[in-house]
C-alpha cells in the first residue's frame, strides 16, 4: 500500500554520515515537532538526481525554510558512506540532510520502490517529494516512471 496525504510516517532507521561515521537517526524522532520537506530519488550520483533533483532543493533551501520548512532532507537507496560522499560533492552540507536507506526499509515502508535491475541499479525508491509536519504526510508529489516534474522544489514551494 503507498503512503497518502493524512497518513503518519512509518518508524524506520536511516543513517546519515558524521565526521565520526554512519550515525543512526530515528524516523519518529527526526519528523517528531517540525516540518520536513523531504525528497527521494533512484540513486546517488545518477544523471537527473545529480544535475537537477539535489541541486534544485539547495537553490531553494532558504524560500522553502521561509515558508515555514525547518529541515530538508534527501534519501535514497545507498549507503551512508555514498549518500555523504555525494553529498558533500553536491555542496549540500549545512543545507540538505542525506539521509541514507540502503536497506531499502523507508521506501518498502511507504510502498514507493521501483525495480530497476533491468539498468543494474537493484530495488530503489521512486522519484517523489513529500511535506511532512509532525510526522504526518501533508503533500506527497510522485513522478511517473522516467519523470522529473512534480518532486522538485520548485513544485513543493508552490504547495507552501
Amino acid at each position: 500500500m503507498t503512503i497518502s496525504v493524512g497518513d503518519t510516517l512509518p518508524s524506520v532507521t536511516f543513517l546519515t554520515m558524521t565526521d565520526e561515521g554512519p550515525r543512526p537517526i530515528e524516523s519518529d524522532t527526526y519528523f517528531a515537532g517540525r516540518t520536513v520537506a523531504l525528497f527521494s530519488l533512484p540513486g546517488a550520483y545518477t544523471p537527473t538526481c545529480s544535475a537537477k533533483h539535489l541541486p534544485g532543493f539547495i537553490e531553494k533551501a532558504a524560500e522553502l525554510k521561509a515558508k515555514g520548512v525547518d529541515e530538508i532532507a534527501c534519501t535514497a537507496v545507498n549507503d551512508a558512506f555514498v549518500m555523504g560522499a555525494w553529498g558533500k560533492a553536491q555542496g549540500a552540507d549545512g543545507t540538505v540532510t542525506m539521509l541514507a536507506d540502503g536497506n531499502a526499509a523507508f521506501v518498502e515502508a511507504v510502498g514507493l520502490t521501483t525495480d530497476l535491475s533491468k539498468g543494474g541499479l537493484g530495488l530503489r525508491g521512486q522519484r517523489f517529494s513529500m511535506l511532512v509536519k509532525d510526522g504526518t504526510v501533508t503533500a506527497l508529489n510522485i513522478e511517473a516512471p522516467g519523470d522529473f516534474k512534480v518532486s522538485s522544489a520548485e513544485y513543493l514551494l508552490g504547495q507552501l
